[in-house]
């Protein structure tokens, strides 16, 4: 081979190279910005920007599954029209994201969650959620589909085998504690249970803020939920945690449930300045005026 022809190979094989690099290489400023859109509640914003990582980087799982939240986003605020319009295309969005990365748990476990819960017409399979819950093996996912098929022992014997097999997961027994929460309304095992995943891992954060959450909404074991609401505000979340807005609006709560009027209003206030389209800290707010 002539040194000129092994020259331009070289070059083409570079140049194919750098391109499957910057296809790949979103600018994190955009995601990053795009998840602050999120977190405050400007969906049009989060999808503009986000529209532009994956232009610029088709290949970016990360960028793929940030912008199918921000459509989820969307097509919660939008209805019937905007689930129709948006929900498609969140759908699209994570299965790239996981098409282009099959170990990224978030897009997988969003996956479960829409297929489990979108109707036939709008891309719902049970068959494919489970297809996802296979492919992550969690127990979390099944638990998922399990409660959405309204088959809540099996949904509840998913939580349980995955503290029997991580005991010292401060996860399992969050998640499980978020399940007593919201599905069976039974406060004082989902408080035992936030207050079992910081026995195992007293750093786990989001533990404290689903502590507050329990508290405010059964309306019970006040200072502690207060002291954990607290005690999470002064933390940064990671992308997928609870957010800061929803954090204050819960102490908001507390205060209000305490008869402490005027700490309740400021509170909603700042809850609102974080994120001016939490309805629940607006409604909460005009309670308190």
């Amino acid at each position: 081979m002539s040194s000129h022809l092994a020259r331009m190979l070289f070059l083409a094989l570079a140049a194919a190279t750098m391109f499957a690099v910057s296809s790949a290489s979103a600018d994190p400023s955009l995601i990053d910005q795009g998840r602050a859109a999120l977190t405050r509640g400007d969906a049009d914003a989060a999808i503009v920007l986000l529209e532009k990582a994956v232009a610029q980087a088709p290949k970016n799982a990360e960028a793929h599954y940030v912008l199918a939240n921000a459509y989820g986003a969307k097509a919660q605020e939008g209805g019937m029209l905007g689930g129709a319009k948006f929900g498609g295309k969140a759908l699209a969005e994570d299965e790239k994201a996981v098409a282009l990365d099959p170990k990224y748990v978030e897009p997988r476990y969003s996956l479960v969650q829409m297929y489990a819960s979108a109707p036939a017409m709008m891309g719902g399979s049970t068959e494919k959620a489970l297809e996802q819950a296979k492919a992550m093996l969690g127990h979390r996912a099944y638990a998922f589909i399990y409660s959405k098929q309204n088959k809540l022992d099996l949904a509840k014997k998913e939580y349980l085998d995955a503290i029997h097999e991580q005991p010292s997961s401060p996860k399992a027994h969050s998640f499980f504690g978020q399940y007593l929460l919201n599905t069976e309304k039974n406060y004082g095992a989902a408080f035992a249970e936030f207050e079992a995943a910081l026995t195992v891992d007293p750093d786990y954060m989001p533990a404290f803020y689903h502590l507050g959450r329990t508290a405010a909404q059964a309306d019970s074991n006040l200072a502690r939920g207060e002291e954990s609401l607290k005690k999470y505000l002064g933390y940064t979340p990671k992308p997928g945690e609870p957010s800061l807005a929803n954090t204050t609006y819960y102490l908001g709560l507390i205060y209000e449930k305490e008869g402490k009027k005027e700490d309740a209003k400021r509170t909603y206030e700042e809850a609102l300045k974080l994120n001016p389209t939490l309805k629940d800290a607006a409604d909460a707010l005009k309670r308190v005026s």
